[in-house]
């Protein structure tokens, strides 16, 4: 399958390095660990017309000083807007992408891409099972504020009442995953029909057939719940290579806010953004969301009415790490949030 090719592992690969170039389309031969497919194709609700949605977004970026998701790093140079886009960002792009997997294994039974590797996949499933049962048992960093955490339960309950969404899910295999650990109330989501048929496929074959799937476009969800834990692995990364992609990344916060419950954790997998960048989006998120609540004539429903924002927790210190400018990184990285 398709991907965002990651660089070298070597000290001088530059962060530019991770960007795909406008038009640089990866063949089938050199598919490699990606974002997952997801929706960028329609806006962060179904309230107002996709026109009114699309400027809003980018009233917001403008106030914001035209700091795009993917600049917010001090040792980054100012990015070319059509440098950091590519087909990865159309949903017809991962339509044709599935459907040759899905025809794959039909024809030899075939998984189809691992993102970001199965040892990645591995290490995001057991950091976020262990993350829950901390939350649910009020065992956090000191930083974070306890207050509106989870109930704490039963050890051996917590996880299987935790209830899943994996956004931008692809063929479900990461979900497989926190199957195997003890979740069992598990939803995946695409946009891409013919990823969803996989996910159902791959589910059933593997005796995952409790995996609900369900087609839909996280960025104008028909989803009427909420999930104490939304994970994300690369759907932000594909989001971020459309055309409008620093516009459609603050539409996504406006829109994953509304799918994580609070109390609950939103964790991010990411080979396009660090983790100081993912924080920094986040706070962005937090401002916009705190300068709209104080605004004249805002008009908020009981849910948002608190002004709902995200609190970072903690990251994957385990990835391999290389030096850049005097910083260092790593190739993937994987934050959780937690939801106010």
């Amino acid at each position: 399958m398709a991907g965002i090719k990651l660089p070298p592992e070597d000290s001088d690969v530059s962060q530019a390095g991770r960007q795909v170039a406008a038009g640089d389309l990866i063949s089938d031969d050199d598919r490699s660990i990606a974002a997952d497919s997801w929706s960028i194709k329609s806006d962060y609700g179904s309230t107002l017309d996709d026109e009114q949605r699309h400027a809003d977004a980018a009233e917001a970026l403008s106030a914001a000083g035209n700091r795009a998701a993917s600049d917010y790093s001090s040792d980054k140079e100012e990015p070319d807007p059509e440098a950091v886009s590519s087909m990865l960002g159309f949903q017809s792009y991962w339509d044709a992408t599935y459907a040759d997997e899905l025809t794959n294994f039909r024809e030899h039974g075939h998984v189809g891409e691992v993102w970001f590797g199965a040892d990645v996949m591995a290490t995001v499933a057991t950091w976020t099972k262990n993350l829950c049962l901390e939350v649910s048992q009020h065992h956090l960093p000191n930083h974070v504020d306890n207050a509106n955490c989870l109930p704490v339960g039963q050890p051996e309950k917590d996880l299987s009442s935790w209830s899943v969404l994996d956004v931008g899910t692809g063929n479900g295999m990461l979900l497989q995953e926190l199957a195997k650990l003890g979740f069992s109330d598990l939803t995946g989501s695409d946009y891409s029909e013919g990823a969803i048929d996989l996910a159902r496929s791959l589910a059933d074959r593997n005796g995952f057939s409790n995996i609900k799937f369900l087609v839909d476009d996280v960025l104008d969800t028909k989803l009427d719940r909420k999930f104490q834990l939304v994970t994300d692995k690369g759907t932000l990364d594909a989001i971020g290579l459309h055309p409008d992609g620093p516009i459609k990344r603050i539409m996504y916060w406006d829109a994953i806010s509304e799918l994580v419950a609070s109390g609950g954790l939103l964790v991010i997998t990411s080979c396009n953004s660090t983790k100081d960048e993912l924080i920094q989006e986040v706070e962005a998120f937090n401002q916009r969301r705190t300068s709209a609540s104080q605004e004249p004539e805002t008009t908020v429903n009981q849910d948002t009415g608190r002004d709902p924002r995200f609190q970072y927790v903690d990251h994957i210190r385990t990835y391999p790490t290389f030096m850049f400018g005097g910083s260092v990184g790593s190739r993937v990285a994987t934050v959780a949030f937690l939801r106010k």
